[in-house]
């Protein structure tokens, strides 16, 4: 894998690139997620690209792991037996090298999600992808936000953001207006903003968890094409971000937004993800 903190010569002809990586390379997904988003989830990969799996049982879950393309932990609303299946698949994922991405699903408020995300920063994730509330609580700087609601702002997140970054070895990513991805490690930091989406995501079921999924999925394609897991992130939310600006200029509401949204996840060209999401390299000083 090359250095997350390498900076891309041209990141859109990179997002461009991994667009067409995924759709050609189908990577299958292992989505240990809130059962309330498994059927979104599983829409938005096959849209997008990627296969879904939802195998979530402590007796199956490492095996599945093991063979999977990449892993999402989201812990949006967790059972007993589904928080061993997600031990599982960690241990596995990492044994096997898989890259797995952690969504602290309204973290801070609640105990055992928290103590959960808090006690697998340790264990190596590739990405965490949350909102800005979410964020500031698994780092320890403040008490989370309204449910899986903001009440922070994505840059008063930044500074948390580059300590799990640093603390983890992994990308941070921050949904919000603007979404911001940051990689801290051995070398210069990278952070960069995603202009894109629409205020009806908002409004729709599951698509923040749904992008957690897909953030796995371009991880896998884009340590098999050699490009940095940083750059795999903002794919992901360069995909999610411009599909959602193009349902926003057709979509009457929430309904009508959901299904263009999924429509544009499947029939936008790289071209025009990299060109509706524009990215700003971001100073982190």
């Amino acid at each position: 894998m090359p250095d997350a903190t390498e900076q891309s010569p041209d990141p859109a002809a990179t997002v461009a690139r991994l667009v067409s990586l995924l759709r050609e390379s189908n990577p299958l997904v292992h989505c240990l997620t809130n059962s309330v988003v498994r059927e979104v989830t599983a829409d938005v990969l096959l849209a997008a690209g990627a296969a879904p799996a939802m195998v979530d049982h402590p007796a199956e879950a490492g095996d599945f792991a093991a063979i999977a393309s990449g892993v999402l932990v989201n812990v949006g609303n967790p059972t007993s037996e589904q928080i061993e299946g997600m031990h599982a698949a960690i241990a596995a994922a990492r044994e096997h090298s898989t890259p797995w991405v952690l969504d602290p699903v309204a973290v801070g408020g609640l105990t055992l999600r928290t103590d959960l995300a808090t006690g697998w920063l340790g264990h190596g994730p590739a990405a965490i992808r949350a909102n800005a509330s979410e964020i500031v609580a698994l780092a320890g700087a403040g008490a989370g936000g309204r449910g899986v609601d903001s009440t922070a702002t994505v840059s008063s997140a930044l500074l948390p953001a580059l300590e799990l970054s640093a603390r983890t070895g992994g990308t941070v990513a921050i949904s919000g207006d603007r979404d911001l991805v940051i990689t801290q490690t051995d070398g210069p930091t990278r952070a960069t903003w995603i202009d894109s989406g629409h205020p009806l995501l908002q409004k729709a079921i599951g698509t923040g968890c749904a992008l957690g999924a897909l953030t796995a999925g371009y991880l896998a394609v884009a340590r098999s094409a050699d490009i940095s897991d940083h750059d795999a992130v903002v794919a992901a939310h360069a995909h999610i971000g411009a599909a959602g600006t193009a349902a926003g200029t057709v979509a009457m509401g929430p309904g009508s937004f959901a299904m263009a949204w999924l429509d544009a996840l499947y029939s936008l060209e790289p071209e025009q993800i990299a060109e509706l999401a524009v990215l700003t390299i971001a100073d982190t000083e």
